[in-house]
């Protein structure tokens, strides 16, 4: 048993490709190697088997019934190994894998999905672990080994990860048909005392535009608090109040129930990619991250 699973490989495959093409010229060509080594490799084999695999009749090797048997077990083999060298191939051109992203709500809710389906579109065995979560959880997946991306807000609250950071201009939004959409720009002047829905008192871009207000010297009136961009921009169609919003978080429909207005001073919100220190990226990994980085910067 062990001396047949220690024959070369190559009488195997030589062995397999003559009954596949049914002749020594045809596996000559199957495998690129010359008809004498096809030869040699079959005569090989059958001394280290001590079994008589072909016989010639009318100039053609015709396989014995041991010949027959040996073959549907070699097939496996060989289609085994066919199977392991296309993986191979498909994992080179990042066909295969799997892809392990965690990010924050509002980048999940349109921005990345798009970006996911235009990256998978050309790997069908592609696997992909996709969730989001708030800021800090995301840090601690990654850290912890169970994403191999995160994206997610500052600051930084893990040991052990690499960030690269990205910052965002918000922009106003207010309900359609509101008198305030007359304006270019809006300041915290015009929106002194006009109802406002923000994304708690710990949110960076909440204490930004309080800062904003108080030095300007007017009043932001919080209408409303909630926790993630997309459920401030439906409380901005219904008409409940105004809110900062950043670029990727927009609600696209063919009626969207807001309009969006620059602000001034600006308010900047601030993204981060983490990783983990010292675990290398995979090959789908970096690709992704390419692909994050260049669209990230588009906006």
């Amino acid at each position: 048993m062990l001396r047949i699973m220690a024959l070369n490989f190559r009488q195997y495959q030589a062995f397999y490709a003559t009954i596949e093409t049914g002749t020594v010229t045809g596996a000559a060509e199957a495998l690129g190697i010359s008809q004498p080594g096809i030869s040699n490799l079959l005569a090989q084999l059958e001394g280290s088997t001590k079994l008589r695999l072909f016989e010639r009749q009318r100039g053609r090797l015709v396989p014995t019934p041991e010949a027959e048997v040996l073959y549907r077990e070699v097939e496996t083999l060989v289609r085994g190994l066919d199977q392991v060298s296309q993986a191979v191939l498909d994992l080179q051109n990042q066909r295969v894998g799997q892809l392990q992203l965690a990010a924050t709500h509002a980048l999940a809710a349109g921005f990345l999905p798009n970006l996911i389906a235009d990256f998978v579109a050309d790997k069908p065995d592609l696997s992909i672990s996709f969730q989001s979560q708030y800021s800090a959880r995301i840090q601690e997946w990654v850290a912890a080994g169970l994403y191999e991306i995160g994206i997610c807000e500052m600051p930084l609250l893990q040991d052990g990860l690499s960030h690269e950071l990205y910052t965002f201009e918000t922009f106003c939004a207010l309900p359609q048909g509101s008198p305030l959409a007359k304006h270019e720009v809006l300041t915290p002047e015009i929106l002194d005392g006009h109802p406002f829905i923000v994304l708690g008192a710990d949110h960076m871009v909440t204490r930004r535009s309080a800062e904003a207000f108080h030095t300007s010297g007017a009043t932001l009136k919080i209408r409303c608090q909630t926790d993630l961009f997309q459920n401030a921009l439906n409380l901005v169609r219904q008409g409940v109040g105004a809110t900062l919003v950043a670029p990727f978080a927009r609600i696209d429909t063919d009626d969207m129930g807001y309009v969006l207005r620059p602000f001034r001073p600006k308010i900047m919100l601030d993204l981060m990619i983490v990783t983990a220190e010292g675990r290398p990226i995979s090959a789908l990994g970096q690709q992704f991250l390419s692909k994050i980085r260049a669209h990230l910067a588009e906006q």
